[in-house]
């Protein structure tokens, strides 16, 4: 491993004589914006800075090995880097940290994330890829510590996947694999766990990927000492370092301020990476933190005075200016020019951006004053809502809250009374607040016509007399059409590969498709999700497989932090079309029966969430998802594969409907509604209820996210007039969700003749075995008993009290 910095005489000065001056110019403007951008979080003009000063140097290195192609997956550091690939301008700066709605000034993510995020467009406005073999990339930042992490193990496996594998239709998206990956992350970070997983995820797969690890000795306020044994990470991972006989890492080590060796390392690991496919890590030292770790703090409480001293003198633009001058480079005279200038020059985009971003509010402020004076005059309150127009009349500064929150009052004072002014005052609130809210509350799915919900259902054909076959037999095939059909298709996880996942739904086609399309790995959720997001993000489409619904806690926050916010994060300008397969629901006890569908359908809003009761419904769902783009989780019902099915002779063309419930029993006395496997259990127990006189409709949920966009729940409660919904969540969970999203979104409350009521899983974890099971999760004779209940509550004399 090479642990010393390169000396400065190894690199030819004549090289990098032309760039010298431009980057140190770079430089001093990434530092001007973050110093002006701490005094308007402090002046209150934006809400909370977090900046890349102290950081600049190694960031102007690394941009200069990033090439057309590449992509950053980065943290909330980089402006440097992103200011010198020219994708961001001081005045977009100042946007970000003043949440502009705007996405042609606020080009990020128009206000949604906090500055300091960064993002480049794929998506172009009619839903078609931009070419990514011709721009430069940065896949959307997230805050959280180390979670860009496996998102850059996928988008290095990608040029692994295009080097190695013929796909189709390939060229916007890499040529020949030639792409690197490139992460950033703070030296505080890698005592994350994902961020280890990571490591040893790509030294395992071997992809061409760039890791840069800042290191200014602190977290926040917490040193070294106490977050990475020997206080050095570098150390610690040496054991990943590459050798004649096995295969690893490049690992380099170089110090912050020194900049050819900066540009040499950097070139380096390009060559390293790229070529070779060879993962690399640089660690970056003696980073300083001149105005500590955000405006939240201040580091003058946790730092100590040699210490403080030691990053004056050692603070990388300081040391580089002082590099320029010793070299003759640049006169004293001719730096201060220069940096006198560059000052100007961001002072005047913090104001042009702060004007541009109170312009259009201003313009609303005086439109609303004008409407509550009119209306103020018309009306018996004219007092109070001359109240409300003057406090806002005082407001110099506006923001949308404050139009939003006067107008709203304002109405209140115009209650019971009609005229001309209110009705435009009204208007114009509802208008104001529609539009207001879109700019927050957009995108959470895909809004193209290219959406999965618009895909055309395609019901399966049968042959006269139809095989019957295992469930897996038919998730197997369909498997096989569609890795047939698309050639960008491809599935890992834990046993997928050599034995075809461990229900056999993918027998035999890692040795039909090849061990890269068809792969095994190893146990390590959060990155294999991560594998997922990252070849999503450049053009694959992924399936990646949890084994156990169970064991998705481990990926929990990379699904709900980055692929289920993706889409909204950058108001529709990247996607990750991924698919997570996994199974669940009743079979083996705690750790292998997982429901926990209550906390999922919150957690990952922006994802949609898939039930199917049998695997010709999984099969149907995975060819729809295909055809669409958008995020999902498949959850196939773990006691399904061996249970037979009849075969469709059209597997690969069937298409379930995403969002669409299924009447699968018609009845006229109950609506139970229900999903997966609990379903097979609800029809058993309608079966029965009709020997005692009760005609239950059973309704299969289906997805749950979207839940039935035709309202045909509804359509079922106008006719039975009462309502159960069963599940094996806990109490409180899905069956909560779906009891909201019928009663409340839905308004069947008006036609229930008794009270909606769910029946569910006790609320701890089911036991082990067939009688844990039973005493568990609902049975048969709970929801017997349970129907039976509500039809004796209504009509006591036809059905006697049951026990």
């Amino acid at each position: 491993m090479n642990i010393d910095s390169e000396a400065s005489n190894d690199i030819s000065f004549d090289d990098f004589q032309l760039q010298i001056l431009k980057d140190y110019e770079i430089a001093v403007t990434s530092r001007e914006c973050s110093l002006l951008g701490r005094r308007e979080v402090l002046t209150g003009k934006a809400k909370f800075g977090i900046f890349g000063d102290g950081k600049e140097l190694p960031q102007l290195a690394m941009a200069r090995s990033f090439r057309d192609g590449d992509f950053r997956s980065g943290y909330y550091r980089d402006q440097t880097f992103m200011m010198a690939l020219g994708l961001l301008s001081p005045k977009e700066f100042f946007h970000g940290l003043y949440a502009t709605t705007d996405i042609t000034k606020e080009t990020m993510s128009a206000g949604r994330q906090m500055g300091g995020h960064f993002t480049t467009y794929s998506i172009n406005e009619d839903g078609s890829w931009r070419d990514l073999t011709k721009q430069k990339n940065s896949s959307a930042d997230i805050s959280c510590t180390a979670g860009q992490m496996p998102r850059l193990l996928g988008l290095a496996q990608a040029s692994k996947i295009y080097r190695n594998v013929k796909v189709k239709n390939s060229a916007k998206f890499s040529d020949n694999g030639n792409e690197v990956a490139w992460g950033t992350i703070g030296n505080a970070s890698t005592s994350e766990g994902v961020f280890f997983e990571t490591i040893n995820a790509a030294g395992v797969l071997q992809v061409p990927m760039v890791i840069s690890i800042w290191d200014d000795n602190y977290g926040i306020s917490v040193h070294a000492k106490h977050q990475t044994t020997k206080e050095d990470i570098s150390k610690i991972l040496i054991g990943f370092q590459r050798d004649k006989d096995h295969k690893g890492y490049e690992i380099l080590k170089v110090k912050g301020w020194d900049y050819t060796a900066l540009i040499h390392a950097y070139e380096n690991a390009s060559d390293i990476a790229r070529d070779e496919h060879v993962p690399v890590i640089i660690h970056i030292t003696e980073l300083t933190q001149p105005q500590g770790h955000s405006t939240s703090g201040s580091h003058e409480r946790y730092k100590s005075e040699e210490r403080l001293q030691w990053e004056k003198e050692n603070d990388c633009n300081k040391r580089y200016r002082e590099w320029i001058l010793e070299n003759k480079i640049s006169t004293e005279e001719e730096l201060k020019s220069l940096e006198k200038n560059i000052k100007r020059q961001v002072r005047s985009a913090r104001k042009e951006a702060w004007e541009e971003f109170l312009r259009p509010h201003k313009e609303q402020k005086r439109t609303l004053v004008n409407l509550l004076e009119n209306a103020a005059n018309s009306s018996m309150n004219k007092l109070f809502i001359t109240k409300l127009k003057n406090d806002l009349i005082a407001i110099e500064e506006p923001i949308k809250k404050d139009m939003a929150s006067k107008a709203r009052k304002a109405m209140r004072y115009l209650l019971g009374e009609s005229s001309k002014e209110k009705d435009l005052l009204a208007a114009w609130t509802k208008n104001f607040l529609e539009e207001s809210q879109t700019k927050f509350s957009s995108h959470l799915y895909n809004e193209q016509s290219n959406n999965a919900l618009n895909v055309t259902e395609v019901r399966p054909t049968y042959d006269e007399v139809p095989e019957q076959v295992d469930g897996r037999i038919i998730l197997r095939d369909n498997f096989d059409s569609l890795f047939e059909r698309y050639s960008q298709a491809l599935i890992f996880g834990e046993d997928s590969g050599a034995i075809g996942d461990v229900n056999q739904g993918l027998e035999g086609l890692q040795k039909k498709y090849g061990e890269l399309r068809v792969a095994d790995v190893g146990i390590r959720e959060a990155s294999i999700i991560g594998q997922g997001i990252g070849m999503a993000l450049r053009g694959l489409r992924p399936i990646a497989e949890i084994q156990y619904l169970d064991y998705i806690f481990y990926a929990l926050f990379t699904l709900t932090d980055d692929l289920a916010t993706l889409l909204y994060r950058t108001v529709g300008k990247q996607r990750a079309p991924l698919i997570v397969r996994t199974r669940g629901h009743r079979l083996e006890g705690i750790w292998h029966s997982g429901s926990q569908m209550g906390g999922l359908v919150h957690l990952l809003r922006g994802m949609y969430i898939l039930v199917p009761r049998n695997m010709t419904k999984a099969a149907g769902f995975y060819n729809t998802l295909m055809k669409g783009n958008e995020p999902a989780l498949l959850i196939e019902s773990l006691n399904g594969y061996r249970l037979k099915e009849p075969k469709p002779n059209n597997l690969g063309d069937i298409c379930t409907p995403i969002g669409i419930v299924e009447v699968v029993r018609a009845g006229t006395d109950i609506t139970l509604l229900s999903y997966g496997s609990t379903l097979r259990i609800v029809l058993q127990a309608a079966e029965e209820l009709r020997e005692v006189g009760i005609d239950a409709e059973v309704v299969d949920a289906q997805s749950l996210l979207p839940f039935d966009l035709r309202h045909d729940v509804l359509k079922s409660i106008k006719k039975t007039n009462r309502l159960l919904v069963i599940d094996e969540d806990v109490p409180g969970g899905c069956s909560a969700y779906l009891t909201h999203e019928i009663i409340e979104k839905q308004g069947a409350y008006k036609y229930l003749d008794s009270a909606p009521q769910t029946l569910t899983a006790k609320a701890h974890r089911p036991a082990y075995a067939t009688d844990g099971d039973y005493f568990s999760k609902p049975n048969s004779e709970d929801i017997f008993e349970k129907v039976y209940s509500i039809m004796h509550e209504s009509n006591p004399t036809d059905f006697p009290k049951l026990r």
